[in-house]
């Protein structure tokens, strides 16, 4: 371990329970459902981080950090019980799992559970606490299964072309099939923008509600905002997507894995 991310806000008292533990028993590979409900549980309820520098509520105050198949995560305990079972000698803080997420995953840090536990814990990729962050039903379970699109609907992709052409803020259009770990696979057209401006973010959404319409019955179709360097399926298009409308605007690598471990 060595001097990892700042830490996060919103530090509540020792006593604060949650029902993370409870889930976190339930864990085992391939079992996603499980793992839904464990990100549940961290959203809603309170981490023991453990600091390597500083004390709680310090200004200098950093989490420490470790490195697993090549992504950061800062390290936690999910009680008193398992803080006293650790071992740790430093200080530490209580932190509500929603302020934490919404800290950790800019910097594109993660957060494992109780590292000390027999096999080892388990951890949260920061893709997952960005999903934490901003609504776990508002963005697809991870990992995702990104691929081309192999349905054949020419006059969809058509009309969408002729529609961005008339609106000046959009630079490209690229498309992807994505299938989420939990729940449907959907369509993804993703939008690189000359201006993301509010005015121009809403010329948008009006073109794509006058397209959308259109799809073909059953399709799920959702967008996805190329200028957002946090976004999976995102990263993947910049990587892999040629337009399908526009021009292209130059290779851009992704993070190896897209975010999740291999």
């Amino acid at each position: 371990m060595r001097v990892g991310p700042q830490k996060g806000r919103g530090q509540v008292s020792a006593g604060a329970g949650n029902g993370v533990e409870q889930v976190l028993r339930q864990v085992a590979p391939g079992r996603y459902d499980v793992y839904e409900a464990l990100l549940r549980s961290v959203a809603e309820g309170h981490l023991w981080m453990l600091l390597w520098h500083g004390q709680a509520g310090s200004p200098d105050a950093q989490y420490g950090n470790m490195e697993v198949d090549g992504l950061g995560y800062a390290p936690c305990v999910t009680s008193d019980r398992e803080l006293a079972a650790s071992g740790w000698n430093r200080a530490h803080e209580v932190v509500p799992g929603r302020s934490l997420a919404a800290s950790l995953y800019p910097g594109r840090w993660g957060l494992w559970l109780n590292p000390h536990a027999p096999g080892g814990g388990v951890g949260i990729p920061w893709l997952d606490l960005r999903r934490i962050a901003g609504g776990l039903d508002r963005l697809p379970a991870g990992p995702l299964r990104i691929t081309e699109p192999v349905l054949e609907i020419p006059q969809f992709y058509a009309l969408l072309a002729q529609h961005a052409a008339r609106t000046p803020a959009v630079r490209a259009l690229r498309r992807a099939w994505v299938q989420p770990a939990v729940g449907a696979a959907y369509l993804a057209i993703g939008l690189d923008l000359y201006d993301t401006s509010q005015a121009a973010v809403e010329s948008v959404r009006l073109m794509m509600g006058q397209v959308i319409g259109a799809a073909p019955e059953g399709l799920p179709v959702s967008t996805v905002a190329l200028s957002d360097e946090y976004d999976p399926v995102g990263m993947w298009m910049r990587a892999h997507a040629r337009p399908f409308y526009g021009h292209e605007v130059g290779p851009q690598v992704p993070l190896a894995g897209y975010g999740y471990p291999h």
